[in-house]
């Protein structure tokens, strides 16, 4: 990333133009860098509850539903979703309503200071990893009653796994990011079941889930819905 010295003349298009340069890979999956950086950010947690929705088909209309059911019922809400259509802003929604470009800004701005002041060094992020962070400390502003949030690629080792969810959803597993996850049903069902935490519960919308997904539910005590 730029030089702290210059966040504050970033415009949001700016900081999304270094952001995608500013890693040696766009797909760099793993917890260590991110996790060293959101704990310098205190690691606050982003609602009174969290659901974590992982797959492969579905999970946008999953995140959607879940925010249209929970608004009806009158809580506040947060989302973060990938990618985005026309403006990056879509990826965040506090409320029912897109994060404005001031808001995100500042969000990167915490997030950037953080990054250079651990005391290791600083280390790099990843444009999807940066994007995740700042939905995060975004909605752990917002005194949210829920945060519904979307990996983005896989599971165990995708930045949305940074945090623990009170409920997993995983929608129906295909082949998919093989280059990442592997090459069957199986063994990319092992990596999406990442996002399962011990007796939590975990919403199943495939009919025939491979048998990774029901064994990870199993080991850790995960009512299956």
């Amino acid at each position: 990333m730029p030089a702290a010295e210059h966040r504050s003349r970033r415009s949001l298009a700016e900081w999304l133009e270094a952001l995608e340069q500013a890693h040696g890979r766009e797909i760099d999956l793993g917890l260590a860098r991110l996790g060293r950086v959101w704990e310098a950010l205190g690691s606050p947690r982003c609602a009174r509850r969290i659901v974590t929705v992982a797959g492969t088909n579905g999970k946008g209309s999953v995140v959607h539903a879940l925010e249209a059911l929970a608004r009806a019922e009158g809580l506040r809400t947060g989302t973060t979703t990938s990618p985005h259509l026309v403006r990056f802003n879509e990826r965040i929604r506090i409320d029912g309503t897109e994060a404005t470009d001031a808001a995100i800004v500042a969000a990167f701005e915490r997030i950037e200071a953080a990054r250079l002041a651990l005391p290791e060094g600083p280390v790099s992020l990843t444009y999807f990893e940066a994007a995740i962070l700042a939905a995060l400390l975004l909605m752990a502003a917002a005194d949210l009653d829920l945060a519904i949030l979307e990996v983005g690629l896989g599971g165990r080792l995708d930045a949305v796994n940074l945090v623990d969810c009170d409920l997993a959803v995983v929608t129906p597993v295909d082949l998919d990011h093989q280059a990442w996850l592997g090459d069957d049903r199986e063994t990319i069902g092992a990596e999406k079941a990442g996002v399962l935490r011990p007796r939590r519960p975990v919403v199943l919308t495939d009919p025939e889930p491979p048998a990774s997904v029901l064994g990870r539910a199993t080991a850790l005590s995960a009512p299956v819905l």
